[in-house]
Parts: C-alpha cells; structure tokens; sequence
C-alpha cells in the first residue's frame, strides 16, 4: 500500500552540538502536516517528543534529552509520512562546570553557590571560589578526545577545584598549544593569587599609616607641652579639655552622619531586598506563571518549572521559599486533579491518553493513572456497546424514534472522527491495511460512504451487528495498545531514568495482568451476547436474554442474511487478531462463528424446502423432445443456488473448525437434504394425482421438434390423468438417471457428509413413487383391453366347438389391437423411452388374459381350435417386439391348450390368414416395427 506522503527528511540541524537540554531547530521536508501527525522525533536515540514543538512542515524546535550515545541521527517520525532518515548527525557533548560569572544559555543549579555566600564564617571571598582563569594567560582548547583523556587519567579531573583534579589533564586539555614563557607568566600569576590572601591584613595596615603617624605625634605634642608647664593642674585641667574636645567630635561626628548611615542602611535593605526579589523572581512568578501556562494548555512548561522549583526549594527552611512553594504546590495538586478529569473523559485518543499518563507521571500523581485510564476504557467500551443495542431495540419497537436518530448520528460522527482512528506510535498498523483489503473483498461493511438504502432494507439485527463490530473493533485496538504500553513501560520512557516509573509500571502489570484479561474476555462475552440475542436466542440462558436480548422476532432472518453476519463478524475477528491478542481471548467469537455457520446452513436448507414445495405451482407442463418439463431442472437448480450461497459458509477461514464436526450437525443437515428430495417427490406425486380441473393446462405446449404422428397435446383443451402419469413418469425416469446423482455430486463437492444415506433414501422414495404412478397408469390402459377381450371373443353365441371355417381374424382382436396401438400413440407423443415399458405391460395383461380365457374353453372343434390359433398367433406376431418372458410363457400356454392342427391344409390355411391380416392392417400395425435398438428398455 502506497504512502500518502513520503518519509520525512532531516536535512539540517541548529546547533549541530551541544550538552542535554540545549535547544535545537530542525529542518527539512515532509516533518508533518501538524502537531497532531508529529508520532516521534529522536536525537542520539533519545525520544525528544515531550519537549518538541512543531513549527511547519519543514521546521520542528526541541530539547535535546540525556542520550547515551555522544552522535547520532535525527530521526521523524509522522503519522502521514512513517518513519523517516536523516543526511545530518548531532554531536552531545558532556556538560561543563561552569562558574557564576559565567555566560550559560541554559539554568545552572544555583544552590551550592547560595549556601557558600550565606556561610559568614567562610571568610574566603565569594569570586575565589572558581576562578575562569586561574593561569591568567589565553586558554586554547586542544584537539584531544575526552574518553582518550578519561583513559589516560583514570580517577581524575580537569576540574581545578575537584579533589582529583590532575594539573597535567588541565595543562593538556586546556593549554596544549601555549609557549614556554606564557606558562611561566602564568606562574607569576599563581603566586600572586596565592600571595593575595596573606597580603590582605599587612595592606589594610599599610593603608592607614599616616593617619596613625599624625595621631601619633600630636599625642607626643600633647605630652610635651604637659611637661613643660610642670604642674599637675594644668595636666589635670588639659586632659580634661582634651576628653570634652574629643567628645563634642564625637558628638558631632554621629549627629552629622546619622542621618546619611540610616539612609545607608536602608539603602543596604532594600538593595538585598530587590536583589533577594531578582535573584529568586522565578519563584516569587511560578504560582502566577503556572495558571497562564495551565491556560494555554502548556503543561510540559508547568511541569519544568515545577521540576525546577521543587529541586530549588523543595527543602527550603526559608519562611518566604517555603510560603511560595505551598502556593505552587496547590496549583500543582488543581493540575493533578485537571489531568486526571482528562484523562479519564471520553472519547479521547491514544495519543492523548498516553500524554496525559506522562504528564501526571511527571507530576508524581497518587495512584496508578494509566490503570484507572484503562478501567474507564473499559466501562466506555461496554457503555457504548449496551447502549447500542438498547437504540436499536427501541427503533425496532417504534418507541423514541427521534432519540434513536440523534444516537445514530452521535455514533457516525464519533466513529468517523479523527479521536477514533487507530492511533500508531511509529509506524502504520496492519489493521488499516486489513479493513482496505476487505473492503475490496466484498463491498466492506465498514465502508463509512456506503448506501444508506441498504441499511432501510437490512433487518434491524443485521445493521445492529454491523453498528456494534463497528464499535468494537474501533475501540479496542487503543484499549489493547494502552495496555501493551503499560506492560512494557513505554508509557512513561521519558521519565523512567530519573523516577524509575517504567519498572513500577511493568511490576504493576505483572500484578494485573489476570484483571486486563478478565476485562477483555467480558468485551468479548457482551459482544458475542449481544449478536447472540439479536440472531441467536435460543442460545442464551433466561437470564441472559432479559439483559442481551430484547428483540421482536417476528420471523428468523434469511440464509442471505446471516451470510452477510457471519462476513460482518470473521472481519471482526481478523481485525482484532491483527493486534496480536491471545487467542483463547478471542476463542468465543470463533464459536459464535460455528453456531452462526451452522445456523445459516439449517436455515437456507429449511427456506430451500420450503421453495421446493412452491415449484409445484410453477409446472407449464410444457414438454421437451424427451418428455421432460422444465420442473426437474428448476429443482436442481434451485438447490444448486442454495449450495452456492452456502459456500462462504462453508469455507473455513483460518481457525475455523468444519460446520460438520459435530454429530448432531451431520444428522440435522443430513435429514433436511432428505427432506428436501422427498418434498420434490411429493411435488411430483401431487401434480401427477391432482383431479383434471384442479391442472391448469391453458399454458400447455410441446416442442414441436418431436414426432407426433397422431396429433399434439397442445391441440386438446386439457391434460388427461393418464397424460399427467406419463409426464410424471418420465420426470421421474430423468430424475433416477441424472438430477439426483448431479445433486449428490454438488452435495460432496461443498462437504456435505452422510451423501450416500441422502442419495439411497431418495432413490428408493423416487422409485416407490414411479412404481405406484407406472401400476396406475397401466391399470387406466390395460384393464379396459383386457375387458374387452372375453366380451368380444363370445359376441354373436360363437362357440369353440359349433363354428364355421375361419375366414380372418376376428373384430374383437382388431379392436384390441387398436386400442394397443392408442396407448403406444399416447406413450410415444409425451416420451419415445417410455413406450417399451408401458407397451410391455400391456401385452403382459392382454396375453395373460387371452391364455386365461384359451384355459378356460373345455373343448375345440377343428374350425374352433384353427380360429383360436389364427386369433393367438396374429395378435402374437404383432406385438413381437413387446413380448417379455412373461407374456411369451401366456402365448405359449394359450397354443397349448389348443388341439394341435393334423393336416397340412389346416397349417396352410393358417398361414394364408395370418398373411392376408398383416398385409390389411399394415398401416396400423406400423407402430410395431420399431428399431429393436431401443425396446425393452425400463
């Protein structure tokens, strides 16, 4: 199946290197036609979906993730387009330490710093702690690979102020290019830094020199003009001017700078304060910032600043951090609570569903989110499926039309929205491929642009079944696919490093994988109830029936129709087993399958024999050149069609048992097949015994092409009983010999099992009836030809033993011969092969009669017995061809009872008769001369 759009193509990447969380811009073509059909994207074999922000079809922006490899490529991946390639290659480099000073494009943990300023009894300044340069001379980075230095340094660091650190991996990595006289300038300049410390209180003394030499000496002024005055009043009343001078200064000194230090203080509060407000304003905003972005639906933002703010000031003993921190944290907990309503409301996509698992993931939300997800599904699946079934209940029952429309269109809507289609994380799922496919097969049920006049035409079960497989397989593949990532923890690969949420996820589980089965298994119950109770009633228990069923059945729905179920439910099935769940999960649709299979092949066999039992009334009685009409052909036909539309039936898909597994199965059909022959049987006994005005014969024809040599049938106004046995006969005679063993072939060729039973018992019902339609037929001839015959003989008081010298045969025996020929006349226009086995028959009577009444006379006279020979042997020459062993055995014991002829001029005489009698009658007598090829055939 062709692409609709080709695979995206990374062809740029900004930078093209840089540590974890360094912000990248891809280009190239075909990245997708929005945010919703961007399925993946990752970076040195790390998922940077979470952090990725679709811009245009040729642009995304992202975070790089922690990847373990330090190069890879850049690989797309879209719902449109599938997995796609990469010509450029992103280099991750491992992070430096980097100093407070120092330029950073990304947030650098501040916290270490924070607590070596706050500690007052440090007393080493704040800048020393990690100098940019400690060397003072230009750095120049070498060429040198880091895991070739990591290997030659085992254990140490170029970190300066790393207890391992290694001068020698410093002065490589950092100075391998720098000349002799730099590095000893950059001596000089360690040894100055190391001399500032011990500098700092002998300068603060250098400083202020002058000033202690200047109080020094006026001091010694003091004292010297103490000296010289030389008494101790004026020493006592000098010290005492000079205390009151030096207080007045000092007096003055505080009332002049009071006002200047208290402003200084103030100052010196509010610039801490301000620089408290700036430094730690990420805080002070987060509450604020958290509701704008909660807003705008930026949850991923939320949750890095929460991440932030909790590594920051999750432990905080600050009254002011700790404050703020309790105002993130409720908003943080109004998150969880807006998360969970989302992700528990329905309907809602898979993709959706797992974004919102990893957002509250993220959030370290009580309780298992992804379990509770799935539970909802769960109760949303079964919600839809009763509902269903309920709608289309009340429409069949004419109740609530109008709320069973607006659920119809609620449903149409769902199900043709892009929130219902199967959600692929990397590459397209079998099943779309699977539902094409049959659509192509056979129109597809699931064809959402189908005629809406089907379903005005449909029984209500039938498009109910169509509507709930719909449902069913529309749904469940999210529901499997959400359980499949919470079992292998894909769900929360994001974040699985730093919470270990994946190996939870997957030791959760373990722990319920018998609940998730348990839910599967009742889908699969209710669907497989509910398809029971709008087709299958009877199979369901009372109780079963009250909450599955509901249905009027007004009549069972046609073989045709549960053809079309069956096709509705195996594509469900195929549909479901492409998700790969287990079978034995979906073991009791394949049942449902059997019984429906079965149930289809019992009911068209029953509606067959119900349309077999009709042909009755569409018989023309229009017979062909071989005396058949067109009722045995309708017949074989009609189950042929019967046999074709049960082929899909038939057929096992894979996983399917044979409709004939079971005994009962094989019995069942086995006797509706015989039902089915012996109903056309007793179609044809019907039609054949039917009084002559209840057959309507204004239609009756025969093909002209058939020899007719005493007139059509089409020239009488009616058929005849006899007319009607004889077309029946010949019915049955093709049926022996064809129909029947065509049937039996089309049975074994579709599986039917007991074939032979089927074909022995109908043979021998079809036999039974020709037998009984052949006796009625020859008694409606034969007996009045025999009848005849005794009457005739004695017409006129003729007397064996007192009669003249025979002159020819006599009219009795001519009239029988007539009406011989009458019979053959009515056999051979409706069917030429029947005319051996009736003509047969006939004579069989007539001689047997003929024997009876020769056995019969006491005693012949010579004229008596040479008429009675003449008379036997005239009518035994005629009908020669028709003699069986039967009526040659009456013949011969007709002459046998007769006195034998002595002289010559008798058995001449005898001779001349027979002659002169055939050659009279030779035009009537014709009918007896047929080509011996085709008599005495039965």
């Amino acid at each position: 199946m062709s692409r609709a759009r080709q695979p995206p193509l990374v062809t740029g990447i900004s930078p093209n290197e840089g540590i974890a969380w360094t912000k990248v811009t891809i280009r190239g073509e075909n990245l997708g036609t929005g945010p919703t059909d961007l399925l993946g994207l990752t970076i040195c074999g790390h998922n940077c979906l979470l952090t990725a922000e679709w811009m245009s079809a040729s642009k995304i922006v992202c975070r790089v993730g922690q990847a373990k490899n330090d190069k890879g490529d850049i690989i797309v991946t879209t719902k449109s387009g599938g997995r796609g390639t990469s010509t450029v290659s992103f280099k991750l480099l491992k992070p430096e330490k980097i100093g407070i000073l120092d330029q950073s494009a990304v947030w650098v943990d501040e916290m270490n710093y924070y607590d070596l300023r706050t500690d007052r009894n440090k007393g080493i300044p704040p800048l020393s702690l990690r100098p940019a340069n400690p060397l003072g001379i230009e750095i120049d980075k070498g060429r040198f690979p880091q895991k070739d230095l990591e290997s030659l340094f085992p254990g140490m660091s170029a970190d300066f102020t790393s207890e391992n650190f290694s001068a020698a991996w410093y002065l490589i990595e950092n100075h391998s290019t720098t000349s002799f006289d730099q590095l000893k300038t950059a001596v000089v300049n360690l040894k100055k830094q190391a001399n500032k410390k011990n500098e700092g209180s002998l300068a603060y003394v250098k400083g202020g020199l002058s000033t202690f030499f200047e109080a020094q000496d006026a001091l010694s002024a003091i004292h010297q003009k103490l000296e010289a005055d030389g008494t101790e009043k004026v020493e006592g009343s000098m010290t005492q001017k000079l205390e009151n001078v030096l207080n007045r200064a000092s007096n003055t000194a505080d009332t002049l700078f009071q006002e200047v230090l208290g402003r200084k203080d103030k100052a010196d509060s509010t610039r801490n304060a301000l620089n408290v407000l700036q430094r730690f304003k990420f805080l002070f905003n987060l509450p604020l910032n958290i509701e704008r972005n909660i807003q705008k639906g930026d949850y991923d933002v939320v949750i890095n600043d929460y991440e932030k703010a909790k590594s920051l000031f999750g432990k905080t003993e600050v009254q002011v951090f700790k404050k703020y921190y309790a105002e993130v944290e409720t908003r943080i907990e109004a998150l969880r609570e807006l998360l969970l309503d989302k992700l528990l409301e329905t309907p809602s996509t898979l993709h959706d569903q797992k974004r919102y698992i990893r957002y509250l993931s993220d959030l370290h939300a009580p309780g298992d989110p992804a379990w509770q997800c799935i539970g909802a599904q769960h109760q949303w699946i079964l919600q839809l499926m009763h509902n269903c079934k309920e709608s289309y209940v009340k429409e069949q029952k004419g109740k609530d039309t109008f709320l069973f429309y607006l659920y119809i269109y609620m449903c149409n809507a769902l199900l043709h929205s892009p929130m219902l289609d199967l959600d692929s994380d990397v590459r397209p799922s079998p099943i779309g491929h699977l539902s094409q496919t049959a659509s192509l097969k056979r129109g597809s049920s699931f064809q959402s642009g189908r005629d809406d006049a089907w379903r005005y035409k449909a029984p209500q079960q039938v498009v109910f079944v169509e509507k709930l497989t719909k449902l069913v397989v529309s749904q469940l593949p999210n529901f499997w696919k959400l359980w499949v990532s919470y079992v292998n923890g894909s769900l929360f690969s994001e974040t699985a490093e730093k919470s270990g949420q994946m190996e939870r996820s997957k030791k959760n589980a373990r722990q319920r994988q018998n609940d998730f089965k348990k839910m599967i298994q009742e889908v699969m119950h209710s669907l497989v109830k509910l398809i029971r109770g709008a087709l299958l009633p009877f199979s369901l228990r009372e109780g079963e029936l009250r909450q599955y069923g509901g249905w009027e059945m007004k009549s069972e729905l046609s073989g045709q129709w549960l053809t079309h179920v069956i096709q509705t439910v195996r594509l469900s099935s195929e549909s479901l087993t492409a998700l790969e769940i287990p079978n034995d999960m979906l073991q009791i649709i394949q049942d449902l399958i059997l019984d429906l299979r079965v149930r289809c092949i019992i009911v068209t066999l029953q509606h067959t024999a119900e349309d077999i039992k009709r042909l009755a009334e569409k018989e023309d009685w229009v017979v062909d050149n071989e005396g058949l009409t067109s009722l045995p052909s309708q017949f074989e036909q009609c189950i042929i069609h019967s046999l074709q539309s049960l082929k899909t039936v038939l057929d096992c898909k894979p996983g399917e048992a044979s409709v004939f597994q079971q005994q009962k199965t094989q019995e069942d059909v086995c006797q509706l097949s015989i039902g089915i022959m012996q109903g056309f049987i007793d179609c044809l006994e019907q039609l054949s015994t039917k009084p002559d005005g209840d057959i309507d014969t204004s239609h009756l024809s025969v093909d002209v092409s058939s020899p007719d040599l005493f007139g059509s049938i089409h020239e009488e106004s009616s058929l005849s009983s006899e007319q009607r046995l004889l077309i029946a006969l010949s019915n049955c005679r093709y049926l022996e010999r064809h129909t029947f063993l065509n049937i039996a072939e089309h049975f074994e060729k579709h599986g039917f099992q007991g074939v032979d039973k089927i074909t022995q018992v109908s043979m021998e019902s079809l036999k039974e009836l020709d037998q009984r339609l052949f006796e009625m037929y020859i008694e409606f001839k034969a007996d009045p030809i025999v009848g005849s015959l005794e009457p005739g003989i004695y017409a006129g008081y003729f007397d064996w033993k007192d009669c003249l010298v025979p002159t020819g045969v006599r009219n009795y025996l001519k009239e029988a011969l007539v009406n011989i020929i009458a019979v053959h006349a009515e056999v051979f226009t409706i069917s030429k092969d029947l005319v051996p086995r009736v003509m047969s028959r006939v004579v069989e009577a007539v001689s047997e009669e003929l024997s009876r009444l020769m056995q019969c006379v006491s005693s012949f006279s010579k004229n008596g017995a040479l008429q009675a020979k003449l008379e036997i042997c005239a009518l035994r020459d005629t009908v020669a061809i028709y003699l069986t062993p039967e009526s040659k055995s009456s013949f011969k014991q007709a002459l046998e009872a007769l006195p034998q002829l002595s002289s010559g001029t008798d058995r001449k005489l005898l001779e001349e008769l027979l002659n002169k009698f055939k050659s009279s009658m030779h035009l009537q007598l014709t009918c007896f001369q047929a080509s011996s090829s085709a008599m005495m055939k039965t």
